[in-house]
């Protein structure tokens, strides 16, 4: 059981839904209030948790919990901070999922010694499969990264890292769930093209990057080791490989990942 009894979200969105989904798969007892500005979501969240409080009044949700969640997206967190400025004291908890907004930029804006907590979760969040990153501002102890580590772990897995590694997080999982979307799409475009239905192709593209993945992550083998075991000489995947190079397949991930990463520093103004 987690040791607070009340956590407010500052923004509705489908991060903040995520994490109250996690609450209510393991039942946690935990009370929950949500600030949104958004009408419409107001609606919506009251329709899918009738137990949550829903409210639009961000100063209101952040003095009632005793950890603050800011789940708004990095483009709004100037506002909210201005906002909730004097709103939060020492004595509360501030986790931030917001891209690319620093630890110490929160810090300037909450009363001196505020604890804060940035974390980098992702979309597959929504189902419990989430990877989510950690980082402590100056003030946090190891009881609150302990908190947030009991937190997140009711949507997926958690590692801690360096707040100036964030960056790359972001980059690599937090943006990592569309890049392997777009590759599901291509492997069931390719599919349809040679033949198969687009309902088959979808449905067998889909699990093979499932069970890929699964594969990596139960077996702990690196990923050249699995791959080879896959490889026959002069075989049909071997084939598909030299495509893949050919196509510097491995480059563009990487690039990808990369100008995610730039993007996230942009936004933090670096």
């Amino acid at each position: 059981m987690l040791k607070v009894r009340k956590i407010a979200f500052i923004g509705g969105g489908n991060m903040a839904e995520a994490i109250i989904r996690g609450f209510a798969r393991e039942d946690v007892g935990v009370g929950l209030c949500v600030a949104e500005i958004g009408r419409n979501r107001r609606d919506e969240l009251t329709r899918l948790f009738p137990n949550v409080r829903i409210t639009d009044d961000a100063a209101d949700a952040a003095g009632w919990g005793e950890v603050v969640i800011l789940a708004v997206k990095p483009q709004h967190a100037a506002g909210v901070l201005d906002q909730l400025e004097g709103l939060i004291s020492q004595d509360k908890l501030v986790i931030s999922i917001m891209a690319g907004i620093t630890t110490a930029k929160i810090e300037e804006n909450l009363a001196p010694g505020c604890r804060v907590v940035r974390v980098m979760p992702n979309t597959p969040a929504l189902i419990g499969a989430g990877a989510t990153a950690i980082c402590t501002g100056r003030k946090a102890s190891e009881g609150d990264l302990d908190l947030v580590r009991q937190i997140f772990a009711m949507i997926g897995t958690s590692v801690c890292v360096e707040e100036k590694q964030m960056d790359a997080v972001t980059g690599l999982s937090g943006s990592g769930p569309a890049y392997v979307f777009t590759f599901i799409e291509a492997l069931a475009d390719a599919g349809v093209r040679n033949g198969l239905t687009r309902e088959i192709a979808a449905q067998l593209a889909a699990q093979t990057v499932l069970g890929a993945a699964r594969m990596v992550v139960e077996t702990g083998e690196h990923p050249t080791l699995l791959k080879e075991k896959v490889t026959s000489p002069g075989g049909t995947t071997i084939a598909g490989l030299f495509a893949l190079e050919n196509g510097s397949f491995r480059g563009v991930v990487m690039s990808a990942v990369e100008a995610a990463c730039l993007k996230s520093k942009e936004l933090a103004g670096k």
